[in-house]
């Protein structure tokens, strides 16, 4: 079921429009039904206790919160504390209530994702859904991207947007392929690859950066830049980790660290090629003036600093608990600094628009997420197991990348991309249960002998 959701809601235009969202929430309601079921037949209900999931249930009481009909005295009181109507503190309570719907949903999905992803064959089965679902998708939008571009499935022209594969704006394409190709990006530089799999894994990873740079999101070549970086920095930890293991085995560290060196710089310089590649080749000029271009010189970020001027004023106005979870657009009217010469959704900026929507309390909710999800994930390095130390720092880089792009764009209100990203945080910091047991079995043999092995010396030592 995760994986069939994480498939589904991709394909479904990233599940945006109710339809879409009405089948997502049906699937979380057959998982819930299913974890019940299994807590009927086992007399146990599994639950995770990984902290990454408190954030999520204290941001829905949030929105709970803020859909309550408070009325009369103690509405007046609420809003005149949080500057908002009596009533509801939320300015949109409708809107409210279906983001409420939609994360409960996610939440449903990600704490499934942390109790039934318990064995090393199902993590691995999930790394190669995503991996192998990327490489698709990266091939069906560059198909259609040459074929017919300005339609979705070559029957949906969209208003007011550059589609790209599934999705009605290419940014959002542009995160998706960011946290896929994450997965045999972070393997490959973590040596967690078998040698005959590597060009085969190095194959995957060109064909989704090419997707990627298709789409001429500026914000997404930059991600995928800081994706880059942040791989080859945490592959020097998770190499080290590995050469102190081979060290006790007696193998050559040095050999290892100069072998991990090579792989890391091609894997480097295979992404530039495909960079440049992809806008010159794939793209065109167009695309190669598209990136290291500028929309005009009093305008460099395409009109998001006005947009952030406006959303500032909300947070302003509604500084503790926001303005309402999806009511970004009713209260942003007020603060227009273009005075109402576009209607604005999102705010092109997640940081900005969660202290918009849910004011200081949602911006500590989110900054505790990240900074546990890092913490999880940077003690998952600590692992024998050479697959699971992989896993952990390519979802991390995943979702770094996917934070760095949310520095200009709202990728994470597209429904699919959400969950994309819940699931490689679970995969980042998932707990010992998906290790495998001859890894561990191996690391206890190889301790014991060499304490035997030291012992012998010692013994060696004082007869001589």
């Amino acid at each position: 079921m995760l994986c069939l959701a994480v498939v589904l809601s991709t394909l479904a235009f990233g599940t945006v429009q109710s339809w879409a969202l009405g089948f997502f929430q049906a699937g979380a309601g057959l998982v819930a039904l299913l974890w019940a079921v299994d807590a009927w037949r086992t007399q146990r209900l599994r639950v995770s206790r990984n902290l990454l999931q408190l954030p999520l249930i204290g941001l829905f009481v949030v929105g709970l919160v803020q859909v309550l009909p408070l009325g009369g005295a103690a509405g007046e009181a609420a809003g005149g504390l949080l500057n908002a109507p009596a009533g509801t503190l939320s300015l949109d309570p409708y809107a409210t209530r279906f983001v409420l719907l939609q994360l409960a949903s996610l939440i449903i999905y990600f704490s499934a994702a942390l109790v039934y992803i318990d064995s090393p064959s199902r993590l691995r089965l999930v790394v190669r859904v995503v991996t192998i679902f990327g490489f698709l998708l990266a091939l069906f939008g560059m198909f259609q991207y040459f074929t017919n571009p300005a339609q979705i499935y070559w029957f949906r022209q969209p208003k007011f947007a550059q589609p790209f594969g599934p999705f009605v704006n290419r940014h959002h394409f542009a995160a998706y392929m960011e946290l896929t190709l994450a997965l045999p990006l972070g393997l490959l530089a973590s040596g967690a690859i078998a040698v005959e799999r590597r060009l085969l894994y190095l194959f995957a990873v060109m064909i989704m950066s090419a997707a990627l740079v298709l789409t001429t999101s500026r914000g997404g070549i930059l991600s995928l830049g800081a994706e880059v970086l942040f791989v080859a920095a945490i592959a020097g930890l998770v190499r080290r980790k590995q050469e102190k293991d081979e060290a006790e085995e007696g193998d050559g560290a040095a050999e290892s660290r100069v072998r991990g060196a090579l792989v890391r710089v091609g894997i480097g310089f295979a992404l530039v090629v495909a960079l440049l590649a992809g806008a010159v080749w794939l793209g065109g000029e167009e695309s190669l003036a598209r990136l290291f271009g500028t929309v005009s010189a009093d305008d460099p970020t395409s009109g998001r600093v006005q947009f952030w001027q406006g959303t500032w004023g909300v947070i302003k106005e509604y500084p503790l608990l926001g303005a309402g979870l999806g009511a970004f657009s009713v209260a942003y009217t007020r603060h227009d600094v273009l005075n109402g010469a576009t209607r604005l959704e999102q705010a092109h900026n997640d940081y900005l628009q969660i202290l918009s929507d849910a004011g200081i309390v949602g911006g500590a909710l989110g900054l505790f997420f990240i900074f546990m999800l890092f913490r999880y994930g940077f003690a998952r390095f600590d692992s024998k197991d050479k697959f699971r130390r992989g896993v952990a720092a390519a979802a991390l880089a995943g979702c770094f990348a996917v934070l760095v792009h949310s520095f200009f764009e709202f990728s994470l209100h597209m429904t699919s991309n959400a969950l994309l990203f819940l699931l490689l945080a679970a995969l980042a910091t998932l707990n010992g249960r998906v290790e495998d047991p001859d890894t561990k079995r191996r690391s206890r043999r190889k301790r014991r002998s060499s304490s035997a092995n030291a012992a012998t010396r010692e013994g060696e030592v004082r007869a001589a």
